[in-house]
């Protein structure tokens, strides 16, 4: 029988691709057990796009990716990792499928047959949206549908690979209706038909207006999509997960690889986007726990281990009735942030972005115009259905019949703009409804006195009352599944990229409006997980973040230097002429170019500038579109962009900007050391906190990516192999935070129950430098874990690989079982004293 747990003492994560598949992973087990995880997390492996780099563009969920290397490559290397000691966490993608293309079988014929489709019921579509007329939205075409037909960029052909007839458009194919075949061909073989007649655009308009789908310019999707979409991405539909049918069809091969001892849990891909994620959750847990006795003799089977990808926003709990081990940590990631910044900076930091932005500093204020631009204008058909729902509710009943969609629109706009945290959990039958959303409610009848009785319905419906019960459940639903979307978009994909007061407070799942934590609630939080949720992730950097963990680290610093870091900046903006730059726009760049700055780039090595500013140039596009301020991905503004992208390669020549280079260099050079301790803080948390730490690929060294895709780039494992066998604890390369990774993943490993259960308990600290420490220590049945580490030493350290002096220190003390110890002595080493014992 196997001592092996489905439950993690730690994972890594992988980004698999065609670039690095599954024999990839399994030449590098070894190194990953010796680094001392006990699981890969492995993003999707289902059959998603071709070329697909990141897994989520599911194309068919009955096969293992062929790009990936198969059924049969995984199994080698389920079977690899299970030599070394690893079990296998894979991320499934339960919400949503790629459409468009020519390669989603499912996709194309629900756009052949339209509701008569056997496939019809996979997807989310409205077919009985007034606005499409039984057909599926395509908003595929570059330019609007008259333009495009007449300029010829559609076509009617016979796809060989198909074998139908359909319409072509660049990469798109739309099945023609069976139905049609006879007229066009004529009495030919379809495949032979003369087409030449049908390319006239009357005509070809004409075959169009009978087809079960409707082409439509790609700008319109927002308000005429008649499908629920990812997000406000066309290319991804949204799923019927809470049909029985389109359950076993998604989850099918990952309860058979359960079933079989592959893999030992999954990670929920965007678990708000389900229409009802704890009926989706039970389900699933139901599915499981039938097959956990089936598991081989030498598989564990006190599984699955699950957790979902949720953003919790402030004050807001997993809620209790889902039966999973936790979330994937972003919660984590913001706390941790969010404890290494110094909350004394923070009237600096608000005065000097005010000053630079002529916005405020108020987070709150950014997000509140955010929302509802993003609400109507990415959601705007959505948000027309949901209101449209809760109308035909209210028309049930005389007390409410008056009112109409309209009135619940603009209702629905002030809640939904609100609204603190994702979603809801009401699905129709009555039930407490969640504080945020009572407080949305409240907020909003405050605002907009006029709409105060749709808002007392709105609240009666999510209470569970009023109206058909299937048609409150339907509001219910589009609500929730308009208002997670919402809040994503508008939130961390909008104000995030306006908002530049301090970025390292800008990251998935981050209160960017919450710039510092005390230790006290930092520790209380810990107390809270253990409690609540001892086996949840715990992360400090994703496949979603926007910075690297180590990028957040160093700009934390800033938090500690606000006074010279906003001397600093006045002297760039004097230094530079700003070639037509937003002042705002160029403060979120010096950010990132001091956060982002490599520990071995000199303000002179052209070779080393020149990659660099191939990768700030990726993150500037993203973030100037993303913010939608001076461009957008919808209308991009090419000669704003341009000029951003000539002000950047000239800031990074050293033959132009020198002096800048110089004062750039010399700056990171002074900051670099406290964001290397505060790198390095982190981590041990990470590792040494309530709950299963998870290590980013590559990340096990220095990450000072930006989002992606620079923080997908190949990482170089032989160099990580090699200083891991070395046991090298060089601070430059990153070795040194590697070293930490190793030991303290081989105490959790030699003593999970301890790391799991013990909730930490703060240690005593008392003298000159006691608010510059945060220690504690967890037991369990006599043992005991003690850690102490750095916060906020950037005045004491200048250089990298050091620490505050005993002079900086002077009668500093930490009490640790029962014994008082010097600061100086428990930090001489390093930023961080982990001590084992009894």
């Amino acid at each position: 029988m196997t001592t092996r747990s489905t439950i993690p003492s730690a994972t890594y994560r992988l980004q698999l691709h065609k670039d690095f598949t599954f024999a990839d992973a399994g030449a590098r087990v070894d190194y990953f057990a010796a680094l001392g995880v006990s699981h890969l997390y492995l993003s999707p492996i289902l059959m998603a796009r071709a070329g697909s780099m990141h897994g989520y563009d599911v194309i068919d969920q009955g096969r293992i990716n062929p790009e990936l290397g198969g059924e049969a490559g995984f199994r080698a290397l389920a079977e690899a990792a299970k030599a070394a000691g690893l079990g296998l966490i894979v991320d499934i993608v339960p919400n949503h499928m790629a459409v468009g293309g020519a390669d989603n079988r499912f996709w194309l014929d629900v756009l052949e047959n339209g509701r008569d489709s056997a496939h019809a019921g996979l997807f989310d579509i409205d077919f009985d949206n007034p606005g499409t007329d039984g057909k599926v939205l395509v908003p595929t075409l570059g330019d609007p549908y008259g333009e495009a037909l007449a300029a010829g960029g559609l076509a009617l052909i016979w796809d060989e690979t198909l074998g139908k007839l359909a319409i072509a458009y660049g990469p798109h194919r739309m099945p023609i209706r069976p139905q049609d075949y006879a007229e066009i061909a004529g009495g030919a073989a379809p495949a032979k038909a003369d087409l030449a007649r049908w390319q006239e655009p009357g005509a070809l308009h004409a075959l169009l207006e009978r087809q079960n789908f409707r082409l439509a310019w790609w700008r319109t999707a927002g308000d005429l999509i008649n499908w629920r979409r990812f997000f406000d991405v066309n290319e991804l539909a949204g799923l019927r997960i809470e049909d029985e049918a389109v359950f076993e069809q998604v989850h099918a091969v990952t309860l058979r690889l359960y079933a079989e001892g592959l893999i030992d849990g999954v990670r929920i891909d965007h678990v708000d986007g389900l229409a009802d994620p704890t009926a989706y959750l039970g389900k699933l847990k139901d599915r499981f726990d039938k097959l956990t006795p089936r598991r081989p003799e030498d598989a564990p089977r006190d599984g699955p281990y699950v957790v979902v990808e949720k953003i919790l926003g402030h004050g807001e709990a997993l809620e209790p009735a889902w039966p999973v081990h936790g979330t994937t940590g972003y919660d984590f990631m913001n706390q941790v942030s969010a404890v290494q910044h110094d909350a004394e900076g923070e009237a600096v930091l608000d005065e000097f972005w005010e000053t630079v932005s002529g916005r405020s500093a108020d987070f709150a204020v950014e997000e509140a115009v955010a929302r509802p631009e993003i609400l109507q204008t990415a959601f705007a058909g959505q948000l027309a259905a949901c209101a449209r729902a809760f109308a035909l509710v209210a028309a049930a009943d005389p007390a409410t019949r008056d009112l109409g969609a309209e009135t619940l629109r603009r209702t629905l706009v002030g809640l939904i703009s609100r609204l603190g945290v994702y979603r809801s959990y009401a699905v129709g039958a009555p039930r407490e409804l969640e504080p945020a959303m009572v407080a949305a409610l409240d907020a909003a009848r405050k605002a907009l006195p006029a709409d105060r009785p749709s808002l007392d319905f709105i609240q009666t419906v999510l209470d569970g009352h009023g109206g058909d019960e299937a048609d409150r459940a339907e509001a219910i639903r589009r609500l929730n599944q308009l208002a997670a979307p919402v809040a994503a978009k508008a939130v961390e994909d909008t104000a995030f990229y306006r908002y530049s007061r301090l970025l390292s407070r800008n990251d998935v799942g981050f209160e960017a409006g919450h710039l510092a934590t005390p230790v006290e609630a930092f520790l209380a939080s810990g107390q809270a997980r253990a409690g609540a949720a001892p086996y949840a992730m715990l992360t400090t950097a994703t496949h979603d973040h926007k910075r690297g963990e180590d990028v957040r680290a160093r700009l934390a610093v800033l938090s500690e230097l606000p006074d010279t870091w906003r001397a600093t900046v006045r002297v760039w903006f004097a230094m530079l002429e700003d070639d037509g730059i937003a002042k705002d726009d160029a403060y979120a760049l010096f950010q990132t170019l001091v956060g982002a700055w490599p520990l071995t780039l000199a303000a002179d090595d052209r070779a080393g500038l020149a990659a660099f500013a191939k990768r700030i140039a990726g993150w500037r596009e993203k973030s100037l579109r993303e913010a939608k301020l001076r461009s957008s991905w919808a209308v991009p503004d090419a000669d704003y962009e341009a000029v951003n992208q000539a002000w950047l390669r000239r800031l990074l020549d050293p033959d132009q900007s020198s002096a800048f280079l110089e004062s750039l260099a010399a700056f990171v050079a002074r900051i670099a050391p406290a964001g290397a301790i505060n790198g390095l803080v982190q981590t041990a948390l990470r590792c040494t906190w309530p709950g299963v730490p998870d290590l980013y690929q590559g990340g096990e060294l220095w990450d000072f990516s930006l989002v992606d895709p620079d923080n997908r780039r190949p990482v170089d494992y032989d160099l990580r192999a090699r200083l891991l066998a070395e046991r090298s604890t060089d601070w430059t390369s990153g070795a040194a935070k590697q070293a930490l990774i190793l030991r303290l993943l081989s105490l959790r490993r030699a003593d999970p129950a301890l790391f799991t259960t013990g909730a930490p308990e703060s240690l005593p600290t008392r003298g000159e430098r006691a608010g510059h420490i945060l220690a504690f220590t967890r037991r369990l049945d006599g043992r005991r874990i003690s850690v102490a580490a750095i916060l906020h030493a950037a005045a004491a350290v200048k250089d990298l690989g050091a620490t505050p002096d005993a002079d900086w220190w002077a009668d500093t003390e930490v009490q640790i079982d029962g014994v008082w110890r010097f600061a100086s002595g428990l930090f001489e080493a390093g930023p961080v004293f982990v001590e084992a014992g009894a």
